[in-house]
């Protein structure tokens, strides 16, 4: 159900915040975005013993569980005194987890990649369930990043600062070079450009190596022995040198010092990845679970989230793997992170990313923002204002149930059968609205929810143009004859309508279709 009240430029974003229950939001967005996400980060519950908020059903009880599992005995007696160590301790999460990243897979592009954070309780048990769902060959990388400092004296045995990112490629064989982006610091250097990028002139001589050969400068002069008399070691090789004079990558500079030999060092694509992320690395500053808190901190001057992801971790991983417009999704968005990343990398870089964000309403006991959602929409729509003339939004839309009544396969007596079909006459829902009619039948026709939608009046009515006329939706009460010829002239793909349009009518239905048929158009009625 469409929230336009609740959005940021509705009509014209592409970022999709959606309220509900992400297993079944996973199954609805199945047609419309199958093969269209290009990088998934979740961050789900991790496995801490308490029960979990979503709400799966799971077919077999505790007591059945127990007992075949060989934790309790014929008459209930308990076998083993670490039962919640046990089995269903890790059976319960996983089957959480599995139709959910299941689904996931489905909406991942060839190229495409998603990143599991996770700590040591479930860690072995999602890498064994990912080798399965996206297979072995798939598993790219355990990132180890380092959530907390200091602290840890009460711990057990040994302070863990440490969780982990699980990474999987939708097909690894299809996987673009993984490659940090650059600091602008970094760049600087890289001042001059060709046709073939960036470089800068660095010396072609070095102070070790096994490179040895005789260099002729332009004024006959040989380079071969340094001043003391030892020979000088080359970059490169005698044949690579003399390709690279060839090719215009090498120069030759008189200095007071004599001629100095310069090639150029261009920039190089970029720094593979690590995977240990430790300020040491150039992962520095992407932030501890503490940093994530700050965040939320500063930016609402109150503690309203608890261990929240750094955005700053979001982004380093989004910045390695998307290009720079394709779908970032996160189904366990908590706060928000994902999105406030992908806006920060479009604002910082100039670049297109879109995002899908999806989580349960769950209850925050904070009256300023009952549910975890709440947080989430205020976040982005603040991270959007923080823009500053970005012409970026959020379109918002909550789960609900289908528009359209659902017929009972129980009616068998033949008066409630008549009432049923009496309710049926109208198979609307009462209060339900035409744009929430609309959104309906685009996800049901496998089409975007951030597909472009034009409203337009034809022989008195209006009809709903979506994809420049592609597919054209009628939602009005009474059709005419005039109508369709009136849609005919888009030339669209398929037209759809509301069948109780056509009550009492049939003839005029009838020869609707044939005339849909003969032009080529899919007609059909809902």
């Amino acid at each position: 159900m469409p929230v336009p009240e609740e959005s940021v430029n509705f009509e014209t974003s592409e970022n999709l915040i959606i309220e509900g229950d992400n297993l079944e939001v996973l199954k609805l967005l199945q047609k419309s975005y199958h093969g269209k996400i290009k990088m998934i980060y979740i961050d789900p519950p991790y496995n801490t013993g308490n029960e979990f908020i979503y709400p799966d059903k799971f077919r077999e009880g505790l007591e059945d569980y127990l007992r075949y599992s060989g934790q309790v005995d014929g008459d209930g007696i308990k076998l083993s005194t670490n039962t919640e160590t046990d089995g269903r301790f890790h059976s319960k999460w996983l089957n959480m987890m599995y139709p959910r990243l299941f689904l996931a897979r489905n909406l991942l592009a060839d190229d495409g990649v998603i990143f599991i954070s996770i700590d040591e309780i479930e860690f072995a048990k999602l890498r064994l369930m990912c080798d399965e769902i996206f297979g072995e060959e798939n598993h790219i990388a355990d990132f180890v990043w380092q959530n907390k400092k200091g602290g840890g004296n009460d711990a057990k045995y040994v302070a863990v600062e440490h969780e982990y990112i699980v990474m999987y490629a939708k097909n690894e064989v299809s996987l673009h070079h993984l490659f940090e982006p650059y600091k602008p610091e970094y760049l600087q250097r890289y001042k001059e450009q060709d046709e073939k990028g960036k470089f800068y002139w660095d010396t072609f001589k070095r102070k070790s190596g096994k490179q040895y050969y005789p260099i002729t400068c332009p004024d006959g002069t040989v380079l071969q022995y340094e001043e003391y008399g030892n020979p000088i070691s080359w970059l490169r090789s005698e044949e690579r040198f003399k390709s690279d004079v060839e090719q215009g990558e090498i120069r030759f500079i008189k200095t007071e010092n004599g001629w100095s030999v310069q090639f150029k060092q261009r920039l190089p694509q970029g720094k593979k990845p690590r995977s240990i992320f430790l300020e040491e690395s150039m992962l520095t500053d992407k932030g501890t679970t503490s940093s994530g808190s700050e965040q939320i901190l500063k930016m609402f001057e109150q503690n309203i989230f608890p261990n929240p992801k750094p955005v700053e971790l979001i982004k380093h991983l989004i910045g390695f793997t998307t290009q720079g417009d394709e779908y970032v999704m996160d189904f366990f968005a908590g706060s928000g992170t994902t999105g406030q990343a992908v806006l920060e990398m479009n604002q910082e870089t100039g670049s297109k990313r879109k995002f899908i964000m999806v989580q349960l309403p769950e209850p925050t006991g904070d009256p300023s923002y009952p549910y975890i959602t709440d947080i989430m929409k205020e976040r982005i729509r603040r991270s959007l204002k923080k823009g500053q003339g970005s012409s970026e939004g959020v379109r918002v839309f909550k789960l609900s149930s289908s528009n359209f009544k659902v017929w009972d396969l129980n009616v068998n007596k033949k008066k409630r059968l008549e009432e049923h079909l009496r309710l049926f006459t109208d198979n609307i829902i009462s209060g339900r609205t035409n744009i929430d009619l609309l959104y309906e039948v685009i996800l049901k026709s496998g089409l975007s929810l951030a597909i472009k939608i034009e409203e337009v009046q034809k022989a008195g009515n209006i009809i709903y143009l979506v994809e420049q006329g592609a597919l054209i939706i009628c939602l009005e009460s009474k059709v005419t004859r005039g109508l369709f010829e009136s849609i005919l002239q888009y030339r669209p793909g398929q037209v759809v309508c509301l069948d109780s349009a056509f009550e009492g009518n049939d003839n005029l239905k009838t020869n609707v279709k044939l005339q849909m048929e003969v032009h080529g158009v899919v007609f059909r009625t809902i």
